[in-house]
C-alpha cells in the first residue's frame, strides 16, 4: 500500500515532466551544445565540429560579429527598459481608472483596454506601420493640427526604436490592466476607510496603502513585461527588418538573421545561450530587490 500510494503521484506527474523534457530541458540542452559547435543549418547535427568558446569569443570580440551582436543587444536593452517604465505606471493608473466605482464607464474601459491585448501583434504592426506613414498617417496629420512638423517615426534611427516601443505598449498594456485590478480587489476597503477617518487624502492612501499593498501584483507585472520585451519580434519583422541603420535590430530578430539566414547555427545558438543567461540574472535582480525591500 505504501509504495502503491507513494509512486502515485509520480505516475500522475509523468506526462507533465515528460512534455517539458521534451519541449523545454531537450532544446535548451542542444542549444547549449550547439553553442560551443561550429555548426551549418544546412546541415545535421553530426556535422557540427568542436570550437569551444570561440563562438562566444566572437561575440565580445571587435569584429563585426560581434559588433553586430553588442548592438542588437543594446537595442534589446532599451526597447526591454522603455518598456517596463512605461507599462508599469500607465497600468497602475488605468487599473485604478477601471476599478473605481463612483465614476461611470469603468466596465467599458476595462473591455477597451483588454480588447488590445487580444488583437493577434501581426496586425498591431501591420496597421500601426500604416499610423506612423510620415505622409498620408494619421498620427502626423493629428500633430500637424497642433502646429507640429510631421516626424519621421520608423524611418529615422532617432526614433524607430521608440516607436516600437509605443507599439508594444498599446498593445500589452490592457494585460497588465487586469493584473493590477486583480491585485487592487485583494485590499481591504477597511484599511481605506480606517486611513480616512485618521485624516488621509486621495495621495497618503495611494502611497501608503495602495502601492505598497500592490508590491507583489507589480513584482510579477515586472518580469512578464520583461520576458515579454526581450521576446519582441513580430513587429521587427513585418516593418522595420531591423532597420534604419540597424537601429531596431534586436537580438530575437538577430539571432534569426545570424541562425537561419545566414546558416550560421553555432554563432546563432551562442547568441541564444546569452540572450537567456541575461533574462535570468535580470528576473534574479528583481526578485532580490523586492525581497530587499519587504525586508526593510
Amino acid at each position: 500500500m505504501r509504495r502503491s500510494h507513494f509512486g502515485s503521484p509520480w505516475l500522475m506527474l509523468t506526462p507533465a515532466i515528460s512534455l517539458i523534457s521534451v519541449f523545454i530541458l531537450v532544446p535548451i540542452v542542444l542549444t547549449v551544445w550547439l553553442s560551443f559547435h561550429d555548426w551549418s543549418t544546412q546541415t545535421g547535427f553530426g556535422a557540427a565540429r568542436f570550437v569551444g568558446l570561440r563562438n562566444y569569443e566572437d561575440l565580445f570580440g571587435p569584429i563585426s560579429v560581434g559588433r553586430d551582436f553588442r548592438r542588437a543587444f543594446l537595442n534589446t536593452a532599451v526597447y526591454t527598459v522603455l518598456s517596463v517604465v512605461i507599462i508599469l505606471p500607465l497600468s497602475v493608473l488605468f487599473g485604478l481608472l477601471v476599478h473605481q466605482t463612483r465614476v461611470a464607464g469603468g466596465q467599458v474601459l476595462r473591455t477597451i483596454l483588454f480588447s488590445t491585448y487580444m488583437v493577434p501583434m501581426i496586425a498591431v504592426a501591420l496597421v500601426w506601420s500604416k499610423l506612423y506613414s510620415p505622409t498620408e498617417g494619421p498620427i502626423n496629420q493629428i500633430l500637424s493640427w497642433i502646429g507640429i512638423g510631421p516626424q519621421p517615426w520608423l524611418s529615422s534611427p532617432d526614433t524607430a526604436l521608440f516607436s516600437l516601443v509605443i507599439l508594444n505598449v498599446w498593445q500589452q498594456i490592457g494585460y497588465f490592466t487586469v493584473l493590477v485590478i486583480a491585485g487592487l480587489t485583494q485590499i481591504p476597503l477597511s484599511l481605506y476607510e480606517a486611513a480616512r477617518i485618521d485624516g488621509a487624502n486621495r495621495m497618503q492612501e495611494f502611497f501608503g496603502i495602495t502601492l505598497p499593498l500592490l508590491r507583489r501584483t507589480l513584482l510579477f507585472s515586472s518580469v512578464i513585461a520583461v520576458i515579454n520585451a526581450v521576446q519582441v519580434f513580430e513587429p521587427v519583422v513585418l516593418i522595420t527588418q531591423g532597420g534604419p541603420a540597424n537601429s531596431t535590430n534586436v537580438l530575437t530578430f538577430h539571432i534569426r538573421r545570424v541562425g537561419i539566414e545566414r546558416a550560421q547555427g553555432g554563432l546563432g545558438s551562442a547568441m541564444a545561450v546569452m540572450l537567456m543567461l541575461s533574462l535570468i540574472v535580470i528576473i534574479v535582480l528583481i526578485f532580490a530587490m523586492a525581497r530587499q525591500k519587504e525586508e526593510r
